[in-house]
């Protein structure tokens, strides 16, 4: 993938529409520039790769309906201050790191904090 990804760099225009071509089975858009080409490309050879949109994100791209993007990225780290104390939750692939515990979700972090029921999401400032 990664060969494949660093050989679109150096391809021209014409090269790309014929990648477009054999990727998407449909003639790349004449009016698209290389870059927006380039990506696309990147984004299908990648999706092949590595599974792409789960059903549940193709459903809410087909449905028209704004998407909302609470989801931090793998890596982030989100704090929140609760009665005088800094809690520091790291995001994984698989769930989230609090106090040396995996958790699934935010709100199983933000009730073992509280003791109560709250949205996760909302309690760590993602959503209103």
């Amino acid at each position: 993938m990664k060969a494949a990804l660093q050989e679109l760099q150096a391809m021209s225009r014409a090269e790309l529409a014929k990648e477009w071509q054999v990727l998407f089975e449909v003639p790349a858009p004449h009016l698209a520039r290389e870059n927006i080409l380039r990506g696309a490309i990147a984004w299908q050879i990648q999706a092949k790769a590595m599974g792409g949109l789960s059903g549940s994100e193709k459903r809410q791209l087909q449905s028209g309906k704004p998407i909302s993007i609470n989801q931090p990225a793998i890596g982030s780290r989100l704090i929140r201050v609760w009665k005088d104390q800094t809690h520091q939750v790291t995001v994984l692939a698989d769930g989230y790191l609090h106090e040396d515990q995996i958790y699934k979700s935010l709100s199983a972090i933000a009730k073992a904090i509280t003791g109560t029921a709250w949205s996760g999401p909302v309690f760590f400032g993602l959503k209103k």
